[in-house]
């Protein structure tokens, strides 16, 4: 599977080349400041299946807390990916910024704790005051193929 995914501008590209991971609506303050909205869904990319396509030269970077940094197009300011320096395995990828469906929908909403308060969470996705429990993964719901779903029968 191979998604590609683009800032505002048009000028920073990239290409997953590989399945997605955990989706979540981040709903922490440096989220909620870094895309100007409510939350910022996101999902969990191993390093080795990411990588930017065209206008690496345009990205910016903003340690947010220590240990992590969000990059952004300086042209255009949309947050693209987040760099884990404990973790350098995996980014977490703006799912926004993807030019096409990827097929998999948000597992959870997490740091509800500090979400703004003037939002409403509304829908039955499990919620975690902090992040995520790191027992295992959260179970995602996917989009199902019509082979799925004729095969499941």
């Amino acid at each position: 599977m191979s998604l590609e995914g683009s800032c505002l501008c048009g000028g920073v590209r990239y290409v997953v080349d590989g399945p997605l991971g955990t989706v979540v609506h981040c709903h922490c303050s440096m989220c909620r400041k870094a895309t100007g909205a409510a939350f910022r869904t996101r999902a969990a990319v191993p390093s080795a299946s990411f990588c930017w396509s065209a206008g690496e030269s345009l990205l910016a970077r903003f340690e947010s807390s220590p240990g992590e940094e969000r990059t952004f197009c300086r042209v255009c300011g949309s947050t693209l990916v987040t760099l884990f320096r404990d973790r350098p395995e995996e980014i977490a990828l703006a799912l926004g910024t993807l030019d096409s469906d990827p097929g998999i929908r948000p597992s959870a909403h997490v740091f509800v704790g500090s979400k703004a308060p003037w939002y409403e969470i509304d829908d039955a996705l499990p919620r975690f005051d902090a992040g995520a429990p790191q027992s295992g993964p959260i179970p995602s719901p996917r989009l199902r193929s019509s082979a799925a779903l004729l095969s499941s029968r």
